[in-house]
């Protein structure tokens, strides 16, 4: 998982974004992307499948311009790209992958909850085998313009449980917010994500039914080693 600004990578505590920094990592020097993402992905198998790779663009989600540049380096890696890049709804998703290129295949878009406008034209998500959604909160409230949260029959079948007040906090992960979430729709991939500190965190996220954990702080400082 990487949080990016301004072509670097910075260190996510709590959704408090003006308050985000370069991140310092013990896995290698400095806060450029390619090589963070390098070290995250050192256990790669060769000629294996592609390890997805979360990234949020930080200026997009602002209403700044993506970080193309950034995120192009990025896909010269050997990987599939997660990107939440503040998407309000399909017609910004579509224009997104276009300025991608070739490389668009390797791109799932994220629809972060917080970032889809109300009103917007989302009947379509449920059907998009790629799409993913991410059910933003912060202190137990949904953010949630599009009123997605209300509206499982829409959920796409990748989802992700975003408790952005324990992003980077180590305050353990929102196990009863993906238990609730999970609950509506059980036959979905769910990713949780925020507060993971060790691998007794993540076997006890697998024991409640989730498929996999977004995880950036532990492994910066060390807690959770890469396996």
């Amino acid at each position: 998982m990487l949080d990016l600004a301004g072509g670097q990578v910075v260190r996510g505590v709590r959704g408090e974004r003006a308050a985000y920094r370069p991140i310092v990592s013990r896995l290698v020097a400095g806060s450029d992307p390619v090589a963070i993402a390098a070290a995250l992905l050192a256990t790669q198998v060769p000629d294996g499948p592609a390890r997805p790779l979360y990234v949020a663009d930080l200026d997009a989600i602002q209403g700044r311009a993506p970080q193309l540049e950034s995120l192009r380096r990025l896909l010269a890696l050997r990987l599939e790209l997660w990107l939440d890049a503040g998407l309000p709804g399909p017609a910004a998703a579509a224009a997104l992958l276009r300025a991608f290129g070739a490389d668009a295949g390797r791109v799932r878009l994220v629809y972060g909850s917080e970032s889809l406008a109300a009103g917007a034209p989302i009947e379509d998500l449920a059907g998009d085998p790629r799409a993913i959604l991410s059910l933003d909160c912060r202190l137990e409230r949904p953010l949630d313009p599009a009123g997605l949260w209300r509206r499982p029959a829409l959920w796409p079948r990748t989802l992700i449980a975003m408790t952005l007040d324990r992003v980077g906090a180590a305050a353990g992960p929102d196990l009863a917010t993906l238990a609730r979430l999970r609950a509506l729709a059980p036959d979905r991939a769910w990713i949780g994500a925020g507060g993971v500190r060790d691998a007794a965190d993540l076997r006890a996220a697998a024991s409640a039914g989730a498929t996999g954990w977004l995880v950036a702080s532990a492994l910066h400082d060390g807690t959770l080693a890469l396996e």
